[in-house]
């Protein structure tokens, strides 16, 4: 079977090819390649009758999970060259995404429309999704708190900072993580907003910690961002790995991430 190792803005992949072998690891075993390999998400290319590729997603904790937007564009990368194709369509559990060139190295996702209800994201209790009431700190003066919330294929919780260096994100993430609100747990965002085209943003990634960049993060920093009035639909986020355009196109409210990929090795196992 063939391995890739990827990384797309330094968030890292671990991609086995399972279109002619079944690949089906338990968790312990997602875990220890993950460990081995420094792979944020192990993910599989598998076959499928009405798409390029099914694309199964791993965290590192070994939790099998339905989106990856990095990850997405990194496969992606690799069935355009393979393929020759001006784009190619990739499903996951979550949706069918399309993928095209952007430039030398740089491939664009149409990630699709965001989720804002409710239920959707989901939360255990209706609850206005432009900020819910999650607070960080003490009860009568927290230092962060209602965060935006949005699905991107996963969940994600986005609180705006005045400097996103200031927040010890190893210790907060946890704590919303797997907050009661959040049921499936979620990915949590601490985006600070450069200007009305720039972001900065890291993320705390559900099942995987602290990474170097997470795409469906930016997506949803980016649709939280516009929501709220504080951008535009379009702007650059910046990340620890890298640089990710987003843009929440108005005509059909689909989000579009272009960004850099980088195929560091390949093996056979």
């Amino acid at each position: 079977m063939k391995v890739w190792k990827m990384n797309g803005a330094g968030n890292a992949f671990a991609v086995f090819d399972a279109r002619d072998r079944t690949f089906d690891p338990d968790a312990a075993r997602i875990r220890a390649i993950a460990e081995k390999m420094k792979a944020d998400q192990v993910m599989a290319i598998e076959r499928d009758g009405s798409a390029d590729a099914f694309l199964r997603i791993w965290n590192s904790s070994g939790e099998e999970v339905g989106a990856c937007g990095n990850g997405t564009r990194a496969v992606a990368h690799l069935l355009l060259d393979e393929s020759n194709k001006p784009e190619v369509r990739i499903r996951t559990k979550a949706d069918v995404l399309k993928g095209r060139k952007a430039g030398e190295n740089l491939v664009t996702i149409d990630m699709g429309s965001p989720l804002m209800a409710w239920e959707d994201i989901p939360l255990s209790e209706k609850m206005d999704v432009r900020g819910v009431d999650v607070r960080i700190g003490p009860m009568d003066k927290p230092y962060l708190s209602r965060p935006a919330v949005v699905s991107m294929g996963n969940p994600h919780a986005v609180f705006f900072v005045d400097d996103v260096d200031a927040y010890d994100i190893p210790q907060i993430g946890p704590l919303v993580e797997w907050h009661p609100l959040f049921p499936e747990g979620t990915n949590v965002g601490f985006a600070q907003i450069i200007d009305r085209e720039t972001i900065r943003l890291r993320v705390w990634e559900r099942g995987a910690g602290l990474t170097k960049a997470c795409g469906t993060g930016a997506c949803a920093a980016l649709v939280c961002a516009a929501r709220a009035g504080k951008t535009g639909r379009k702007a650059r986020l910046i990340l620890d790995g890298g640089d990710l355009t987003i843009d929440w196109r108005e005509s059909d409210d689909h989000v579009l991430m272009t960004g850099p990929v980088e195929l560091e090795m390949s093996f056979e196992v």
